[in-house]
């Protein structure tokens, strides 16, 4: 399997590992890149695009990357705190009148980034996708609904309906959407061949996504679920299968928990500024400050609806013997459904990506990455 692209030979661990992740772990097609003080120092890519293998994976391919696509909603607000427009610990209702509401009187912007806003699904739940794809109808279903506990005690993920709240924030301070705001103020900069919503002539250097065929003997990850437990009522608030994310709606709509479309080196492009006080490429997107917020830590134990550990800062989780994407306990991380993976590691001043588009059964990363990474970092 012919691997293209670059790979510094301190890493050259790295693109062996990348190989047989074609070879021994079923990848499909997939990219991984890292930088090293702003620098990339791993780029590579390979494979195929679809699943029939009749389209290489291509330098600009890229594909949907579930919940990596926070990262993006969370850069959004912290350049907007960085310039003084956005107050973490101000009442979201100071930015969204209409959210203060039913019991969510109290709730802080901080609550959105660290999951704890205690509104993880939708109530009314919906019962089909189409719905994801109208902005108003989510962010007014989550204005409306009582919180399903209260705001900032604890961490619950916000699997699809995160995004929503975030974007919603940062509509109500700039004017614009925020797959506009990302793609105007971060990605354009940065040269980020990232989408929160992407225009039809994009779609075909999209790859396909792989659903995961996995045992059906092997028992599921959560156990046996009380339909009434928060868990089963995230996950049934919202469909969002592949069946859905390979369609044009999907392609098109702005999803910013789940949405995003984009390459290992598009998601390092997007976020190594955090891991280098604020600049890279060139750019200076905001101050050593404003990137040192993300590790102000807002929830730690164990998460309502993932049944794990978590550490959560504001937005990205720290790493933990559960989830050891680094060795630096301040490094910050997160990933999506399938196995796509980011990490921005301010102490070592690293961000590292991999993508793909065969999904495996994991919700917040797999080996695959894992093993990419842990390679990058004995390497470093």
């Amino acid at each position: 399997m012919e691997v293209h692209g670059f790979c510094d030979e301190k890493f050259a661990q790295v693109r062996d590992l990348f190989e047989k992740n074609f070879e021994e772990l079923g990848d499909i097609g997939a990219s991984f890149a890292a930088t090293v003080d702003g620098e990339f120092v791993v780029d590579l890519w390979g494979g195929h695009a679809d699943l029939a293998k009749t389209r290489p994976w291509e330098e600009d391919t890229i594909v949907n990357v579930y919940s990596t696509t926070k990262t993006m909603s969370f850069i959004c607000a912290l350049l907007l705190a960085d310039r003084g427009e956005l107050d973490f610990n101000a009442k979201v209702g100071d930015y969204w009148p209409e959210y203060a509401t039913n019991g969510k009187e109290t709730t802080e912007v901080r609550h959105f980034l660290s999951h704890s806003a205690g509104v993880p699904g939708f109530d009314p739940k919906f019962t089909e996708v189409g719905p994801l794809y109208d902005w108003n109808a989510c962010v007014e279903n989550l204005a409306a609904q009582a919180p399903w506990w209260e705001p900032g005690a604890q961490s619950g993920y916000h699997a699809i309906t995160q995004g929503y709240l975030i974007g919603e924030i940062v509509r109500r301070i700039s004017g614009k959407t925020i797959g506009s705001f990302f793609r105007d103020e971060i990605a354009g900069p940065l040269g980020a061949d990232f989408h929160i919503g992407m225009p039809d002539d994009v779609f075909p250097r999209v790859a396909e996504m792989i659903p995961d065929t996995p045992d059906p003997d092997a028992p599921s990850p959560f156990g046996e679920l009380d339909p009434n437990a928060i868990p089963a009522r995230v996950f049934a608030s919202a469909p969002a299968d592949t069946d859905a994310v390979n369609t044009p709606d999907w392609r098109r709509a702005e999803i910013p928990a789940a949405g995003g479309h984009g390459n290992a080196r598009a998601v390092v492009r997007a976020q190594t500024p955090l891991a280098n006080g604020g600049s890279a490429f060139g750019v200076e997107l905001m101050s050593p400050t404003g990137c040192a917020r993300m590790q102000e830590e807002q929830t730690n134990g164990p998460d309502a609806v993932l049944f794990l550990p978590i550490r959560f800062g504001l937005g990205y989780a720290f790493p933990n013997d559960a989830m050891p994407m680094s060795p630096n306990d301040n490094a910050m991380f997160w990933g999506g459904a399938g196995g796509s993976t980011i990490v921005v590691d301010q102490p070592a001043h690293v961000c590292l990506s991999y993508v793909m588009n065969q999904m495996r059964s994991g919700i917040v990363g797999d080996t695959r990455g894992g093993r990419l990474g842990k390679a990058f970092y004995e390497a470093l």
